[in-house]
């Protein structure tokens, strides 16, 4: 019978998804919980998992395209009569129903799910890539045509970074061993490549209408895609489109107030250093925003306004007895903002690995949807850019937001003399529903008292 899978909720109520990849086609056999596609929501990259043990029948969407939830994504051929459900399969020994919400049935516990081999064209495992990449790819001998190979180990954003680039991955993957590539190996792979005066040949999935592997070559640089044109159109589509949506909603709800305030931040500064020659703490890398994520928590204790949220509907204002921080990340897909669950019970050791975490997982694009849901405050480290202050749009449901400037050596007033001081500037947005200007001021002093004497942390509650 053919059984059909319709894209799944991936929480949050996410309405669309676009298809990045197939990583099946029609006719392939597929196993119960096998990658079928990734698929990109407003906040992360998915991998869903087969629903069904069986055959595929038809692909209801091409990659690129935008796919409603609801909507049919895939069909199979799967055992059982018309008109009945599919059959039970084989997990772990066991029988399992498939499961229809798109997460994949029960794991079995006899390990993970092969990665099905992709079907590549003009390979052949331990061959020259030299010869494979200057040679016509009419002149390949249909016996090493059809060699199946391992789908190369990478992450979705570097697979795109890939494709950009006209790189084929299984060539990179020759030169690199059997471990995850990265967007570094892609760059140095593109510039050898492109150096070399050898064309790297570009991937099946970029492959278009009109134009086979080997008709023409691919550049090696986005922007030679463009050249000569006066304007280039860029779909408003995934994070993008989700922040703009966001932020538009949020600048035209709730009413902005932003202060600023310049910190002497040397006792921090210095209380870093010691923590960096504490070999017990080399692995923490303890640094300016583990600190100010610490202060801000203490500070949300003193001012519960600022860790609240303005509920329209039932005209209340809740308050969070919890601490959930957003750290705002930029990424090659926008920005987003993960969250640090329950920051408020962590220490300073805590704070500094869930933001290094954080950071790693958003700079892989491997951020889960649950990873980006709620919030109760947000911290964004403008400073890595360079900047010293700025004006920050709240993330909505949330009723503060709080902007970190660039650590700089500048003269400041130091016991009655001037001295050269290490200072930075914190920008607050607040929801002047919420908060008071009172209660903001009072909230950035409390934050500034910790980071001008970390000492005092000892007495905020």
């Amino acid at each position: 019978m053919i059984a059909e899978f319709r894209l799944p909720d991936l929480g949050e109520g996410l309405t669309e998804a676009e298809v990045v990849s197939w990583l099946v086609s029609p006719g392939d056999s597929v196993a119960l919980n096998q990658t079928l596609a990734e698929v990109e929501t407003a906040k992360a990259i998915v991998e869903l998992p087969s629903p069904y043990e069986g055959t595929v029948s038809t692909l209801h969407a091409e990659a690129g395209q935008t796919v409603a939830v609801g909507a049919p994504l895939i069909a199979f051929e799967v055992v059982g009569e018309e008109g009945e459900g599919p059959s039970p399969v084989s997990v772990g020994g066991e029988k399992a129903q498939p499961n229809l919400v798109g997460y994949g049935a029960a794991p079995s516990t006899a390990g993970k799910p092969a990665r099905r081999a992709r079907r590549i064209r003009g390979h052949q495992a331990g061959g020259d890539t030299a010869v494979l990449e200057a040679a016509p790819h009419d002149a390949v001998s249909s016996a090493a045509a059809d060699v199946v190979m391992e789908r190369p180990r990478s992450t979705p954003p570097v697979r795109a970074h890939a494709k950009r680039l006209g790189i084929d991955l299984v060539l990179v993957a020759a030169e690199v061993g059997d471990r995850l590539i990265t967007r570094g190996d892609v760059d140095a792979y593109a510039e050898r490549v492109g150096s070399g005066g050898v064309v790297a040949r570009p991937t099946l999935e970029s492959a278009t209408p009109g134009r086979t592997a080997g008709s023409s070559s691919v550049p090696s640089s986005p922007a030679a895609l463009v050249e000569g044109e006066r304007e280039t159109r860029i779909p408003i589509r995934g994070v993008r489109k989700h922040t703009a949506a966001a932020m538009v909603q949020s600048a035209f709800t709730a009413p902005h107030v932003t202060v600023f305030h310049t910190v002497d931040v040397t006792a921090t500064m210095d209380l870093l250093a010691n923590l960096r020659e504490d070999r017990a703490l080399a692995e923490h890398r303890i640094g300016p925003l583990a600190v100010v994520a610490k202060a801000v928590c203490l500070a949300l204790g003193r001012t519960p306004g600022l860790n609240s949220r303005w509920d329209e509907a039932a005209s209340e204002i809740v308050q969070h007895n919890y601490v959930d921080l957003g750290i705002a990340a930029a990424t090659e897909r926008g920005l987003i903002v993960p969250m640090i669950r329950d920051a408020d019970r962590l220490s300073l050791v805590g704070l500094a690995d869930a933001v290094r975490s954080l950071a790693e997982v958003a700079r892989s694009g491997r951020t889960s949807p649950a990873e980006l849901a709620g919030g109760t405050f947000s911290i964004s480290n403008i400073g890595v850019f360079g900047v010293d202050a700025g004006t920050p749009i709240l993330p909505p449901g949330q009723s503060g937001i709080l902007a970190v400037g660039a650590v700089r050596r500048q003269p400041w007033e130091h016991r009655g003399e001037i001295a050269l001081r290490q200072l930075m500037t914190l920008s607050l947005s607040f929801d002047h529903r919420l908060v008071d200007g009172a209660e903001g001021a009072r909230f950035l002093k409390d934050v500034a008292d910790v980071l001008e004497e970390p000492g005092r942390a000892m007495l905020l509650r």
